[in-house]
């Protein structure tokens, strides 16, 4: 009976819609006001998205200065001011029309070269908030105000304001509550909208940018400071001193910025921003390049810092792929993706034996603590003779015994023999060894501070290089033919991406060919890869495939493998190592690329300056 009920209110349903089978669906005009609530749905999903059409907006009108004030991160109010070309009142009303739009002066739209072209935000944001526009051109006596509510003007007069634009967005999505429950905390929201502002601002380094939340100023950033300055200001102040600066340019591409170091790196990438043609983007294929440049000085679960500028002609890039203009397609996907490689490992190799300098403030903090001497210590200073002549050599011994009896720890650091300092030890950027401590740390000195350097992250990186120069890649690349092929099936889209890039795959060793629509059979694996599963490699080949365009799971795979085999050949921690062995050390360090982080991104030195050690013990 349950069933019989549940069927026939089914099919009532299905009658009232039209799509029962007997009745022919009937074809509708929607109303106006649905068809722009529809159309915000793809444009203004949040109030970040709001704010980003909005101030892009005040970028393409030519604004120098642009002020951004959010209340309950922009649930209860977005306001941007700004003091850009204005707009007169025929304008202003053509402007709250779909696709209406000034920047698109013919309809060239591969050409478009300003942030906004489709002429939808404005009318998108009118039709699911109470939207307020102000605004005055330059040279006009007074200024306008249209205020739409949900897709009704309610309002259309006079109004004072200087020369530019205001606009402020309040009640969003209060008559549409489906859209609004959808809406996060007012936290997660000014985390969104903070992150927009941010990646504009450093867009144009040329435009003033002042943002509040509440009463509260979270950044305010003056125009024309530079590109270095303003992604320091913005990013992380410390990215300045730990990166390099980007400028290259070929086949017609130019790429400007400023790359972290490989040891400064963090745990998410939330803090690499993309720009093309000054356009924010979030593109697979731009982050799928980064991970290429950074993929053999950095473990797989760290990311690096950096903001990258791509210039590139305008009709080699579509950004007209989804309403919310944040994903672009490249004509030429492979050369932007090897361009970009080429750029950043470039700039890096320039830079290569720098290492983050940023010691752990707790780790710092503990250095100017003076540490309570123990009973035991105290009592060895007290009866000892300061006034006869001391070694310069401590020797180790088995034991340490005070006047109790307890037994103190056996101290770890060890030296030899001090030597002179060398007339060319200026010419050395890591100093002239003095120590051991540990058997880990090299301790030594240089013209202007302390050096320490552990010597297996240290060791690792050089052999990792010495492994690469001597064509160990070729080796570990070499394949291993198997004993009966093994075949994998797969989609009929994942067999089709892995054909095209079967000659790229076999220089790693990998040997594959199409088996049938939807089968690949796999006769070779890398030689290094000989025990792994043919299923799950391929597998995680086409997906990689799918997300980059290229192949990069498997020379990161072989990557990791000549990074293991150098973990394992290298001077291990522990190990006691004699002056000579430690100078020997520091000098290939001086010679080797890419010797300030180890295989993982860990830096292989740090240093401390003379005047910050001077600062230890109160000298200055």
């Amino acid at each position: 009976m349950r069933i019989s009920r549940a069927f026939s209110t089914a099919r009532l349903a299905f009658n009232a819609l039209g799509r029962y089978p007997g009745n022919m669906p009937t074809i509708r005009r929607l109303p106006e006001a649905l068809v722009n609530r529809i159309a915000a749905g793809e444009v203004v999903e949040r109030p970040a998205a709001a704010l980003k059409e909005i101030v892009e907006n005040a970028i393409d009108a030519g604004a120098g200065q642009i002020a951004v004030s959010l209340i309950e991160g922009g649930l209860s109010r977005i306001e941007v001011t700004d003091d850009g070309c204005g707009m007169d009142p025929a304008q202003m009303e053509l402007a709250l029309e779909r696709h209406a739009t000034s920047k698109l002066p013919d309809e060239a739209i591969e050409l478009v070269s300003t942030l906004g072209f489709r002429g939808e935000a404005l009318p998108s944001i009118g039709s699911v908030a109470k939207l307020t526009i102000e605004s005055r051109p330059r040279d006009a006596e007074q200024g306008w105000r249209r205020v739409v509510d949900h897709g009704e003007v309610i309002e259309d007069g006079p109004a004072a304001l200087p020369p530019g634009t205001r606009v402020r967005v309040e009640q969003l999505f209060a008559k549409v509550p489906a859209r609004r429950k959808f809406l996060r905390t007012s936290r997660s929201e000014y985390a969104a909208c903070h992150d927009v502002v941010r990646r504009l601002a450093m867009a144009r380094p040329d435009i003033g940018f002042t943002f509040k939340h509440g009463e509260r100023t979270i950044f305010s950033v003056q125009g024309g400071e530079g590109l270095e300055n303003r992604v320091a200001q913005i990013v992380a102040r410390e990215l300045k001193d730990n990166g390099v600066a980007i400028d290259f340019e070929k086949y017609g591409m130019r790429l400007t910025g400023i790359a972290g170091l490989p040891t400064y790196n963090r745990g998410i990438a939330d803090h690499q921003y993309l720009f093309v043609n000054g356009r924010p983007v979030k593109d697979r294929l731009l982050t799928g390049a980064v991970r290429g440049a950074y993929s053999d000085m950095l473990a797989r679960d760290r990311h690096a810092v950096l903001a990258l500028f791509l210039e590139i002609e305008p009709e080699a890039v579509d950004v007209n792929v989804h309403p919310a203009k944040t994903e672009v397609r490249f004509r030429e996907a492979q050369n932007v993706r090897g361009f970009i490689v080429s750029a950043l490992r470039n700039a890096l190799s320039s830079e290569d034996r720098r290492s983050a300098q940023s010691p752990d403030a707790a780790a710092m903090g503990r250095w100017q603590q003076e540490p309570e001497q123990p009973a035991a210590l105290r009592s060895i200073f007290e009866g000892r003779d300061w006034t006869a002549p001391q070694s310069r050599v401590s020797e180790p011994v088995q034991s340490w015994h005070g006047a109790g009896s307890d037994t103190l720890a056996m101290p770890q650091g060890r030296a030899e023999q001090a030597e002179e300092i060398a007339a060319e030890a200026a010419d050395f950027p890591l100093g002239i060894a003095r120590g051991q401590v540990a058997n880990t740390y090299i301790v030594a000195e240089s013209a202007d501070g302390l050096v320490l350097v552990d010597q297996h992250a240290a060791h690792e990186r050089l052999v990792l290089e010495r492994l690469k120069a001597a064509g160990a890649e070729d080796a570990v690349s070499r394949s291993q033919a198997l004993l009966m092929p093994d075949v994998v099936e797969m989609d009929e889209s994942d067999c089709d991406r892995l054909e095209e890039q079967i000659e790229t795959l076999s220089t790693h060793g990998l040997v594959i060919e199409r088996f049938g629509p939807s089968a690949m059979l796999v006769r070779a694996m890398p030689h290094s890869l000989k025990n792994g599963d043919p299923n799950a490699l391929l597998t995680d080949i086409a997906d990689d495939l799918a997300k980059n365009g290229e192949a990069l799971l498997l020379g990161e795979r072989l990557d990791l493998v000549l990074a293991t085999m150098a973990c394992h050949g290298s001077v291990r921690a522990g190990r006691t190592l004699t002056v000579a062995e430690m100078n020997a050390l520091l000098r290939e360090m001086e010679r080797t690329p890419r010797s300030g982080q180890c295989n993982h991104g860990r830096p292989t030195w740090v240093k401390l300056s003379m005047d910050d050690v001077e600062k230890l013990f109160g000298r200055h």
